[in-house]
């Protein structure tokens, strides 16, 4: 997974609707109630269609564990040295493979496809952020607001905005609920907003801050020069007086139509120079905090109306008192006792979670590894941040487990991509990352990792029933990033981009002559075609776009970096003929498979078209995956034996688990159930007898 633009919004003025707390507790109550009563009716209504559609399910328990971004060479590296005991033990009873991932082999485009079992043409996922066809400016590719034109007191009552869910198809465990299975799915990329089914949910990557971005740290500092920086987060300027401070941290953004500045919370901070700690004051919420110790999660309140307010958690850490102050306040995310939008299915989910294990992290990338790139913070506090995130999501996994006695239980963890994403570095000697920085220190972090990652197998094994199916994978690998390639670079100086007379370029295709330019590219991997009658201003007409595709991908193949005499591109890929279903055309035109070592630079990911073609990376950020797919494969475990001759992909979870339950399979799926038992694998579409299944009719 990775995060190109922290500041990519969901949509005008966020979509938040701005009910008080009271009114969203006792929506929320009213939920729980409902719910009470209806439970026996529900119950029978499920009782009804497992009857009638006779299901024979070859488990009564499936359990899925996802590893973002965990590589197989690095796990099979370690199982060999006996550092993995339990996937070796699991291995050895059952079954060890890499797991074909996605084109692109993004994080949101792989779990959209775990979930649906289809390829981007028919999920609509691409890559983070999509284009907007007119403005060309990047959207998040997974929701979108849809504003209401409600009024009054209408709008007051939660007639505001809505967000809505940009992916295609539909979940695997959507369809378990049609035939009366219950699933519990646990902060699975790509759920945001949630949707309805019969079960649970806790959104996850793509869900924003109360700020309405992707995650947006706050610094306080005394430092002039500090506060002028402009990369990352907000970097805000405060004055000490005695031992006193007052700052005010910004919070969500005014409703639509209001030129104010965001709703704020004050700060009142008081230093105890002496003892190296400060007194911190939040709304009603006092803590002392030593120096460089993170704060557990503090409620932030933000007064948006005479009777209302929203409510956001936030971290808290003092990095600096002399010569200059220097507090960290981390993105703030939703409350998941006092939701400012539905983050759970049902509302009231994320309130339970928040009663039964306390506050928790709610942001899609929880882990602020835009603070460690912008050096705001620093490796330590990174890990800290990482690891208690971790925690957080293993207490409602086991929850999970202990009180589901049948059904579907899926939760991803986030650590393992965004520790390699940061510390991969301390495994590259020669990485330029390490230049001037201590690559000693943390050399053993990913290994580390790595075996925690074990040990969590291990409990979740034990936690088992006899007859229980338990699956272990990553959505991708992982490899080096060193070098960054501008592609926009490339078209310009080949003549397919082309720059207005005054040569003042920036961000965004700032600078860009559309109306002489025939293709561009932004994101991690994408290229576009300035296609006449779809882009706002496009020139190449759309029959002559085909061979302008392959013009390009000729052009491209085997890229070389005369610097570092390398290859820099593997392979290019025409999205036209390797995608399929009604969504094609949303998507980039050609994607490029980099080779390990290079990836889409900064520059190239928010749209510039100024500086060198190849740049070195001295970013933290030092691991990355978006490469060919060929090179980055993810890894599968399973608690059973899989046939030798078959090669898993990440699009067959969804036909294999309904098969474990008895559900007949659509036509539509692009991945194959695998066989357990007998070798007799169902094809898409084939059932046990039953006709007319309830979600065979297309996978939109």
């Amino acid at each position: 997974m990775e995060l190109i633009v922290p500041f990519a919004y969901i949509g005008p003025g966020a979509g938040f609707s701005f009910l008080g707390s009271f009114l969203i507790l006792f929506a929320a109550l009213g939920l729980v109630v409902v719910a009470i009563l209806t439970w026996p009716i529900r119950m029978l209504r499920m009782w009804i269609k497992r009857s009638h559609w006779r299901l024979k399910p070859l488990a009564s328990r499936v359990v899925v564990v996802g590893l973002d971004g965990l590589d197989p060479t690095h796990v099979r590296k370690l199982m060999a040295d006996g550092k993995m005991p339990n996937f070796q033990a699991l291995a050895d009873t059952g079954s060890l493979s890499d797991l074909a991932t996605t084109l692109p082999p993004i994080s949101p485009v792989a779990w959209s496809s775990f979930q649906t079992g289809v390829n981007p043409g028919k999920h609509n996922i691409y890559d983070f952020l999509n284009r907007n066809l007119r403005t060309y400016l990047p959207e998040l590719s997974s929701a979108r607001i849809i504003e209401s034109d409600a009024k009054g007191w209408r709008k007051w009552w939660g007639g505001g905005s809505t967000v809505r869910l940009l992916r295609k198809s539909q979940p695997f465990w959507k369809i378990l609920g049609d035939y009366g299975v219950f699933s519990t799915i646990l902060r699975v990329p790509i759920t945001f907003p949630p949707e309805r089914f019969f079960g649970l949910s806790l959104s996850a990557m793509c869900t924003p801050d109360l700020r309405g971005t992707q995650g947006s740290f706050t610094l306080f500092t005394s430092n002039p020069e500090e506060a002028k920086a402009a990369t990352g987060g907000l970097r805000l300027m405060v004055s000490r007086i005695g031992n006193r401070l007052d700052a005010d941290l910004p919070g969500p953004p005014r409703p639509n139509g209001q030129t104010l500045p965001a709703y704020q919370a004050r700060l009142r901070i008081r230093v105890f120079e002496d003892r190296q700690e400060i007194e911190l004051q939040v709304g009603s919420e006092r803590i002392r905090l030593p120096l460089c110790r993170e704060s557990g999660w503090v409620r932030v309140p933000f007064r948006v109306g005479l009777y209302s307010s929203i409510s956001g958690l936030c971290k808290f850490r003092l990095e600096s008192i002399a010569p200059h102050f220097r507090l960290y306040a981390s993105p703030i995310h939703i409350d998941p006792e006092r939701p400012a939008m539905p983050i759970s299915h049902p509302l009231y989910f994320s309130m339970y979670l928040a009663k039964l294990h306390d506050s928790f992290g709610t942001l899609g990338l929880a882990e602020d590894t835009w603070g460690l790139n912008s050096g705001v913070v620093g490796e330590e506090a990174f890990l800290e941040q990482a690891w208690a995130i971790h925690d957080e999501r293993e207490r409602m996994l086991f929850d999970s487990l202990r009180r589901m006695q049948r059904g579907l239980t899926v939760c991803v963890f986030d650590g393992p991509d965004r520790i390699q994403h940061m510390f991969w570095r301390h495994n590259v000697p020669d990485h330029p990352a390490n230049r001037g920085r201590d690559t000693e220190k943390h050399r053993h972090v990913i290994d580390d990792m790595y075996q925690r990652m074990d040990e969590l197998v291990g409990r979740v094994r034990k936690e088992l029933k006899p007859g229980d199916i338990l699956f272990v994978l990553s959505d991708h690998g992982f490899c080096d990033f060193s070098r960054g390639v501008n592609l926009n670079v490339w078209l310009r100086d080949n003549g397919y981009l082309v720059v207005n007379d005054t040569h003042e370029t920036g961000e965004y295709f700032a600078g860009v002559d559309w109306s002489h330019t025939k293709a561009y590219s932004f994101g991690l991997s994408g290229i576009y075609i300035n296609q006449q009658g779809r882009e706002g201003k496009g020139i190449v007409p759309a029959q002559k776009s085909a061979a302008l595709r392959q013009e390009i991908m000729e052009k491209l193949t085997g890229l070389m970096d005369s610097e570092r005499h390398g290859r820099a591109i593997y392979r290019m890929h025409d999205c036209h003929q390797e995608y399929s279903g009604p969504y094609v055309a949303n998507g980039p035109d050609l994607i490029v498979g980099y080779e390990k070592g290079y990836r889409a630079s900064w520059e190239n990911a928010v749209g510039r078209v100024d500086g060198p073609l190849f740049r070195d990376n001295d970013r933290p950020w030092s691991g990355d995956h978006c490469v060919d797919p060929a090179l980055v494969p993810g890894v599968l475990l399973v608690n059973r034996r899989l046939p030798e001759d078959i090669q898993p992909s990440i699009l067959d979870f969804a036909p294999t688990i309904l098969k474990l339950f008895g559900v007949p399979l659509a036509p539509y799926f692009d991945g194959q159930p695998w066989d357990f038992n007998d070798g007799a694998v169902l094809a898409p579409g084939e059932s046990r007898g039953e006709s007319h299944p309830p979600h065979a009719k297309s996978a939109t």
